[in-house]
């Protein structure tokens, strides 16, 4: 049995022997190679190998549903599907598989190749591979390939995207990323949004759960594209691998150095206005996310993130929102008595006198992560054990800082303050120094956290990112209220230098305020200096601000649930006319917490009581 079956759909290919050939000459795991010759007979013929299986169907089925027939045959783990017409590295297929993780779609780095030059039979004229000339434009003679079969140095394609038509292109902007992936994980694995179509390798397992040569959308076409948003839109990722390579050949300059597939403009036509209905319109019955999840995951994305693309990135949008709406992303089914019930017994198992090494784990794209939660000890203990049930199913570390002693609550560090901003401010600091991961999440006492929050990973690191996908909901009757771009403290997730930093400085900015006032916390002064600093940081320009970094909204496939309480810092305004700016009231919306979407509240929300 093999670990890697490669498929390749061939027709009318004169360079098939040639690209098998070479598959097998730097192949050096246990990997197979399935051609299937669909309608033509290769000229010229394959030799034999023990690894080579060649299937013929004399009339063809097009190049989706030959790759079907070809990984019917295989009974490998993985299968890589391939042109008929590339050059690889040498163990490109034990590269790949090393790296390789059951969500994955993978491709290699992609060179061009250079099959061969044209070269006169008497003179010493010389041209790269392209339509056959007629003869020798310097002395008229004839002229022949010269085969060379070997990766052109550049470009070096790792990164793709499509248009606001889904049609294919590259993204060249988005190597940059790319390059600060790899220092930050120390990994050759980097994302990319989408595919070119020549060369993937995956699961056969995913392959057809996947559905991933859908035959819907006829012989060919949009193959990247498919491959690309099923995968990320069904929770898996798609990688380049940087440790290895392909070199594949492209045929656009017509004649008879074209497209072994016949295709009319129709053909293409319909590829495209097909994968538009399934990715653009969320059809597809495999995702959990939309369209527009991908498109925010890789911004800025040009044809999306300019002044051309803005109308339909709001259409996009705007069907995201409406895929969230409909159910179709999986719910949070919160089994609150379960959940408290586990925290208890928690509880019992004994003190946490000493702060201890907390072991964080790199996350997917190797950036590890760590839970900074906060409280002033002083909110009702069942909406605390809720939100600190929820937090210990993330798996991501905790460091708790609080007011009073907390043993049974991750690492937790115990600071004995009066409560108050310079206590909250004490808090995040210590908290941060305590922490030891690349990303933190501000977590406070009385805010429901969807697992969807934790998703979510910086792109800058010098940008301040908040989850605006909040309801505050009133703790005696469970009224919710949304309006657009909140951003709180509590939805707060940055890089642990770019914060430790920040509150580095703004906790000495307090102090030597407080000096000025004889530390008088009281004062009116103090109080307007406060406010003036603002709670959230890069969210104004005032002059007292700490720093000149800026920031960001984003969006959890779910809301997190904001619960309003008589012991809030700041107080609660539940009518339009409590604000002052209207643009604080802007997406006005009103529900009731038992109706939000992305959470069940099984058995009644904290034991079918209110909060």
């Amino acid at each position: 049995m093999y670990d890697l079956s490669i498929l390749i759909p061939a027709r009318n290919e004169e360079f098939l022997a040639l690209t098998v050939e070479n598959l097998l000459k730097n192949k050096r795991g246990s990997t197979e190679i399935i051609v299937g010759l669909d309608g033509e007979w290769a000229n010229p013929p394959l030799e034999d190998h023990p690894d080579l299986t060649v299937v013929y169907y004399p009339t063809s089925l097009g190049q989706r549903a030959m790759t079907n027939q070809l990984c019917r045959l295989s009974t490998a783990k993985y299968v890589m599907k391939i042109d008929a017409h590339v050059a690889v590295d040498e163990g490109f297929d034990v590269k790949m598989i090393s790296r390789m993780k059951d969500d994955y779609t993978m491709v290699p780095i992609m060179y061009n190749l250079h099959a061969f030059n044209w070269v006169c039979t008497q003179c010493n004229w010389l041209k790269y591979q392209g339509p056959t000339p007629p003869k020798c434009p310097e002395c008229g003679s004839a002229v022949k390939k010269d085969i060379l079969w070997k990766q052109k140095p550049s470009p070096q394609s790792t990164s793709y995207t499509f248009d606001t038509t889904l049609h294919f292109q590259y993204f060249g902007q988005y190597k940059k990323q790319q390059k600060k992936q790899q220092e930050r994980t120390g990994s050759p694995l980097v994302d990319t949004m989408s595919l070119q179509g020549s060369c993937f390798m995956l699961t056969r397992e995913k392959y057809w759960e996947l559905n991933i040569s859908d035959e819907a959308f006829g012989s060919w076409g949009q193959q990247g594209v498919e491959v690309a948003c099923k995968t990320w839109l069904s929770g898996g990722r798609v990688v380049c691998n940087m440790d290895t390579w392909y070199a594949h050949m492209f045929r656009t300059q017509g004649g008879d150095f074209s497209f072994p597939y016949k295709l009319s403009g129709k053909q293409i036509d319909h590829a495209r206005k097909f994968s538009r209905k399934l990715f653009i319109d969320n059809t597809w019955d495999k995702q959990i996310y939309p369209l527009s999840w991908l498109i925010e995951k890789f911004k800025p994305v040009p044809y999306w993130h300019d002044e051309k693309g803005r109308e339909m990135l709001e259409k996009i949008n705007e069907k995201g929102r409406e895929f969230y709406k409909s159910g179709k992303a999986p719910v949070y089914a919160v089994d609150m008595k379960s959940i408290m019930e586990r925290l208890e017994e928690g509880a019992k198992g004994g003190s946490n006198d000493e702060i201890v090494d907390v072991e964080v784990k790199p996350s997917s794209d190797g950036l590890t992560k760590q839970i900074l939660y906060y409280t002033d000890n002083r909110l009702n203990l069942k909406i605390s054990h809720a939100v600190q049930g929820l937090l210990t199913q993330t798996d991501i570390p905790i460091t708790s800082v609080s007011l009073k002693p907390m043993p049974h609550f991750g690492n937790n560090i115990y600071l004995g303050l009066e409560r108050g901003y310079v206590a909250q401010t004490k808090q995040i600091l210590e908290g941060l120094i305590a922490c030891t991961a690349d990303v933190i999440y501000f977590c406070e006492h009385d805010v429901l956290y969807h697992p969807s929050h934790f998703d979510f990973i910086p792109r800058k690191k010098d940008v301040y990112y908040y989850n605006v996908n909040v309801w505050r909901v009133r703790q005696e009757d469970g009224h919710a209220l949304w309006t657009d771009n909140l951003k709180q403290l509590s939805g707060l997730v940055a890089y642990r230098d770019t914060l430790l930093l920040h509150y580095k400085q703004r906790y000495l900015a307090i102090l030597n305020k407080l000096i000025e006032l004889n530390n008088d916390q009281n004062n009116s002064e103090f109080n307007k200096y406060i406010r003036a600093m603002g709670f959230e940081p890069g969210t104004h320009g005032r002059p007292e601000r700490i720093d000149d970094l800026k920031s960001e909204g984003f969006m959890s496939i779910y809301p997190n649930i904001d619960i309003r309480h008589q012991n809030n810092l700041t107080p609660s305004r539940w009518k339009k006319e409590q604000f002052r700016n209207e643009r604080y009231t802007e997406g006005w919306k009103e529900t009731n917490i038992m109706r939000i979407q992305g959470w069940d509240f099984k058995n009644g929300l904290l034991h079918g009581k209110p909060l």
